[in-house]
């Protein structure tokens, strides 16, 4: 695990977005670590052939980890080992930290915070399972809600069971995504563990990774929903780690360049089945972008609904032809 030797910027997996397309685009505009969509441990056992396309990982993505959610330590191991041996990532990550009620409601991702002894024996499951083939990382929240904050004991006892390094979302699962992260709990896990803590939460601008480089208190930041928008955040969060002065922004063009690549390649690419079904699949995606593409707002109902590329070549081409496009 090099890349924990020095101040790294990470992509979040994040399901439906960090597919191995959005992972190279990320990884083009300096991203330091990828991971992959999160998977089942259940699917992964009992749907293999359907589930592996989650986890598939392209020359040049590395290192990359996959995210593993589920509540039995023995199936956690098993499947840990399917992953390992099929694709050989850099790490295995332990989801601990989703909030979504999915997740969750099969006792997994944060809900593992209400039962520290299971999370416990799921990360030394998973570790004496893969021993020396793949380290074992895992990420956290605070806790289950802001009256039950546990992420100190769980970072202590992670540690314990040999995980290598643990990314911390600053919020509880009953925040979600509102609220401040609370980074003062993340130094504060920081200092207690001897193993890297990478912060997550609220990391939205260049001056935020700086903030964070500065404390000298984290390994490194990871970035997930300021990176669907804008992925040239870690670009430009090296520049302003290298030189102290903060680089412009990309031009709408550029955006607007990019969106149409990261479509077509994906089409390309059949991960999601046929055009129809990519352009389906792509909408939210295509919203993420346009949300900081100048004038996009009359377009974005059409936008929510293109259904060809044909189409959303042509309303590029109206983004571009406004006065505050080209």
């Amino acid at each position: 695990m090099h890349w924990l030797q020095s101040f790294s910027l990470y992509l979040a997996p994040m399901a439906g977005v960090s597919d191995s397309i959005f992972r190279q685009i990320c990884r083009e505009f300096g991203a330091d670590v990828t991971e992959t969509e999160f998977v089942s441990a259940e699917g992964v056992l009992q749907a293999w052939q359907r589930t592996k396309r989650y986890v598939q990982i392209p020359p040049g993505d590395r290192p990359v980890g996959v995210q593993l959610f589920g509540a039995n330590p023995a199936h956690m191991a098993r499947a840990a080992r399917i992953i390992v041996e099929a694709v050989r990532p850099n790490f295995l990550d332990i989801n601990a930290g989703c909030p979504v009620p999915k997740v969750v409601g099969r006792n997994g991702g944060a809900s593992l915070l209400k039962d520290i002894p299971l999370l416990t024996s799921i990360a030394k499951a998973v570790v004496t399972e893969l021993r020396n083939d793949c380290p074992v990382t895992a990420k956290i929240r605070t806790g289950w809600d802001t009256q039950h904050i546990c992420a100190p004991e769980v970072c202590c006892r992670l540690e314990d069971a040999g995980v290598r390094a643990i990314t911390i979302h600053g919020r509880s699962r009953s925040q979600q995504y509102s609220g401040a992260a609370d980074w003062d709990m993340i130094h504060r896990c920081a200092s207690l563990v001897r193993i890297p803590i990478i912060g997550n939460g609220d990391i939205t601008t260049p001056q935020d990774v700086l903030r964070e480089y500065n404390t000298g208190a984290v390994a490194g930041v990871m970035i997930g929903r300021a990176a669907m928008h804008n992925p040239w955040i870690f670009r430009r969060a090296k520049a302003m780690l290298a030189t102290g002065q903060l680089p412009p922004q990309p031009t709408a063009s550029e955006r607007i360049d990019l969106l149409l690549r990261h479509v077509r390649c994906t089409i390309i690419s059949a991960v999601y089945g046929d055009e129809a079904s990519t352009m389906r699949t792509m909408r939210a995606r295509i919203l993420a972008y346009a949300k900081s593409i100048p004038g996009s707002r009359p377009l974005r109902p059409a936008l929510a609904r293109v259904s060809s590329y044909a189409e959303l070549e042509g309303l590029a081409a109206i983004l571009l032809a406004s006065p505050s496009g080209g």
